[in-house]
């Protein structure tokens, strides 16, 4: 990390950790209301202030102080809300290094939660009374290798907050570990220190241009890097406000967040493309009505694949209601850049581009202008103060030539630490060098992408790339070509993986049904419009189509399709299936090949 970077926040003062600028905040702005949070993601049920936050802060650390609890790490299982956010700052203020994990639902499997709390080695749990017997009781059913000691926080006494100890930490002061979504493997700790929190902060405000009159609104959930950083510690390091509402709350009527950013005048808010897509999907004529959202200046997109069709649904959709395409906003980032990693200009409209998809299988990127067979990716901008990208062959370790896709790597202060307790892991992500120069170190992202005109482009993930024939494909693209082959296919509940067959590499598409056509779908129908489409678009014929039932693929807890989880169920056989099919009669292989070859000419 530079020692060099300024931590203010644009005021002259510098701060070393969070704590510092909570402190600040409390001091010179102690009534300025810092969250909102909407019960039922309507009706505002509690306000905190700066002055608040900090004494149930001081209070909830003073308590963890007793325990002796500095330096361990303690679990923060807690629904969506404002208890949440204090127990957070109360180990920040404790010195206790704080994990976020999402707190069991009925019915739930508890695999996640329980590799999180062996990983994490946590002494400690804090949660609410009402929730403590239950998730207690679970967590002792499936073994919990260490004892916890549990903390009700909505049971301590405010007034311990004048018993509090101020503890030593600076900027290189571990805050908390942010656990992978595990999308393609097991959920890591990515360690994060309060100077990447505060470089990031920094980052992201240098893009996004917020002030302290800006208003935010964030469904996202608080237990994963979006929702943390952008949707709490963001707001807290500008001095804007912030509104609050549960994922679920979102996800049953998404109408309530664009409701609430109409409502409060909102010009900060956003999530990962399939909220948008729900949007379009699910608010209907009437709800639009009521919608003004000329106040929102800013519509982050990341976390996934972002879309040029979902830009222009949405557009299309709410413009009558105010919404600007300049609005929107598409990022890159993951965990172990704390979050924010690249974008563009606030004031500039979002970059596509044109590339062809026979040229970009072989990694190389070739313009296209709408010809059959392109492929439509759009711009997550350049990096920005320290921060640095490279595009590298994973194979040889060299830097890519212009016009060539490789692995993403980056480097600056805003990269974490590495993975808690795991040495190995972190010296292959976080402790990388170019081979013929020497230069680093590197954080190897696992992305594969490129940069054009001074625009990071991301393809896909390096471990989720099929490679059939010689040829990339990019599942994402797969995917959304099978569930956009017919109306009963559910979006974004589809994975495609390879399985060797005879010594050759074999796609498989995995595709949830949506709940009303599951009595009513012509299977025949279906399975044949993803072969056509698949040989169509792609040039790939199909080994097997499986399609399930509503709700059944894997998925990590932040929405993201577990390929490889799903590979592994194809092949135990565990799928829950409605329905598959093979290879289709109708395309003989010399047919397949003669359109795979129409196509890529």
């Amino acid at each position: 990390m530079a020692d060099s970077f300024d931590y203010s926040t644009g005021n002259g003062y510098e701060f070393s950790t969070l704590v510092d600028l909570l402190r600040y905040r409390t001091l010179h702005q102690p009534d300025k209301r810092a969250f909102t949070f909407l019960k039922d993601g309507e009706t505002a049920s509690r306000d905190v202030t700066y002055k608040e936050l900090d004494r149930l802060a001081r209070a909830i650390a003073t308590e963890l102080q007793c325990q002796n609890a500095a330096g361990e790490r303690a679990l923060l299982l807690y629904p969506p809300g404002l208890e949440f956010i204090t127990a957070f700052f109360g180990c920040l203020y404790a010195g206790v290094v704080a994990v976020p994990a999402y707190p069991p639902r009925p019915n739930q499997k508890m695999s996640r939660l329980q590799a999180i709390v062996e990983d994490s080695q946590a002494r400690f749990a804090l949660t609410l009374t009402s929730l403590l017997a239950k998730i207690e009781r679970l967590l002792t059913q499936n073994h919990t290798p260490e004892p916890i000691t549990w903390l009700t926080t909505d049971t301590i006494a405010s007034d311990l907050a004048s018993d509090w100890q101020e503890p030593s930490r600076d900027k290189n002061t571990l805050a908390f570990l942010q656990y992978t979504s595990g999308s393609t493997g097991d959920p890591k700790g990515v360690m994060i220190s309060h100077g990447n929190l505060l470089h990031n902060s920094a980052l992201i405000n240098c893009c996004f241009e917020d002030t302290p009159e800006s208003v935010g609104v964030s469904w996202l959930p608080p237990y994963h890097d979006m929702g943390l950083i952008g949707g709490v510690l963001q707001p807290l390091y500008v001095g804007a406000p912030m509104i609050l509402m549960s994922p679920v709350d979102f996800l049953q009527k998404p109408w309530r967040w664009l409701q609430a950013i109409s409502r409060y005048k909102a010009t900060t808010s956003g999530g990962p493309n399939f909220a948008y897509d729900l949007c379009v999907r699910k608010i209907t004529a009437k709800q639009k009505e009521t919608l003004d959202l000329r106040s929102w200046e800013f519509a982050f997109t990341g976390a996934e694949p972002v879309r040029a069709e979902t830009i222009e649904r949405f557009v299309t959709a709410f413009e009558p209601c105010g919404f600007r395409r300049q609005a929107f906003y598409p990022c890159y980032g993951m965990a172990e850049t704390t979050l924010f990693l690249s974008g563009g200009l606030k004031s500039a409209m979002p970059v596509i581009f044109q590339v062809k998809g026979a040229a970009l299988e072989q990694n190389q990127v070739v313009p296209a202008c709408g010809e059959t067979g392109s492929r439509t990716l759009i711009g997550c901008g350049r990096t920005w103060l320290q921060e640095k990208i490279v595009i590298v062959n994973p194979d040889s370790l060299t830097r890519c030539p212009a016009g060539q896709v490789g692995e993403i790597w980056v480097s600056g202060p805003s990269v974490a630490q590495g993975y808690w307790n795991r040495p190995e892991a972190t010296a292959y992500s976080f402790n990388v060098y170019l081979a013929d120069t020497g230069k680093g170190p590197f954080m190897r992202t696992g992305d594969l992408g490129f940069v054009q005109d001074n625009e990071l482009f991301v393809t896909g993930r390096l471990k989720d790339l099929i490679i059939i024939r010689g040829s990339n494909h990019y599942p994402q693209d797969i995917e959304l070509t099978v569930e956009q082959s017919h109306p009963g296919l559910r979006a974004g509940c589809g994975a495609a993986f390879s399985v060797e067959v005879k010594g050759e590499e074999r796609l498989v598409v995995v595709q949830e049904v949506e709940r009303r056509y599951l009595r009513s779908l012509d299977v025949e129908e279906v399975l044949g419009n993803i072969r056509q489409a698949l040989v169509a678009q792609h040039g790939l014929q199909l080994y097997k189509a499986i399609l399930v039932k509503t709700g059944t693929i894997p998925k990590t807890s932040s929405g993201k399709i577990q390929r490889h989880a799903c590979r592994a169920k194809f092949l135990e056989r565990t799928l829950d299936i409605l329905a598959e099919g093979g290879s289709s009669p109708r395309f003989s292989r010399k047919k397949a090949n003669e359109m795979i070859g129409a196509i890529q000419s």
